[in-house]
């Protein structure tokens, strides 16, 4: 990689980086070609992104950024996975994964300005998605108008009801 591609690298990470939503650390190494590529692929499914880049480009591009305390985590083979939009997706993939495939380690991330270790991390991906609390929300917001329609339909099904009931009384007598 010559010099003008390493400014034109540090440039696209510094304005990817800028806009993420929260970002994971992780050490890859030990895992398979196999295992790399299902975590990738539900990371992919997840809206989520996942790399490898050099540590020395990524200190660079955090540099001056409310992510510089994470300098001290790019050592060694490190993949960073990142969302724009679902701060807890990255984390609950790569927790999961972690959980699945010993070798995978979590360094560290970063959410909303605050860098977190790995405790961190598991309490992140232990949270609701995003499309988990807009289902919540929108449950929510149904039940209201749920209930007022029972309610509504309540009425005439018992007098319904009372009017059966009445007929297999006459029938019956």
């Amino acid at each position: 990689m010559n010099r003008q591609q390493k400014v034109d690298c540090i440039d696209e990470l510094k304005e990817t980086l800028s806009r993420v939503a929260s970002l994971v650390l992780a050490d890859y190494r030990g895992l398979t070609v196999q295992q790399v590529n299902a975590i990738r692929s539900e990371i992919r499914q997840s809206a989520c992104a996942y790399r490898v880049v050099k540590n020395t480009l990524v200190k660079r591009a955090i540099a001056g950024t409310p992510m510089e305390p994470l300098a001290e985590h790019f050592t060694g083979p490190t993949a960073i996975a990142y969302s724009f939009e679902d701060p807890v997706a990255p984390a609950k993939i790569l927790d999961n994964a972690a959980k699945d495939f010993e070798h995978l380690e979590i360094k560290a991330g970063y959410v909303d300005g605050e860098i977190l270790d790995t405790r961190g991390i598991s309490s992140l991906a232990k949270m609701k998605g995003k499309d988990e609390l807009r289902a919540e929300f929108l449950a929510t917001l149904m039940a209201g108008p749920q209930s007022f329609v029972r309610l509504l339909n309540a009425a005439p099904q018992n007098f319904l009801y009372l009017l059966q009931a009445r007929e297999r009384a006459q029938g019956e007598g």
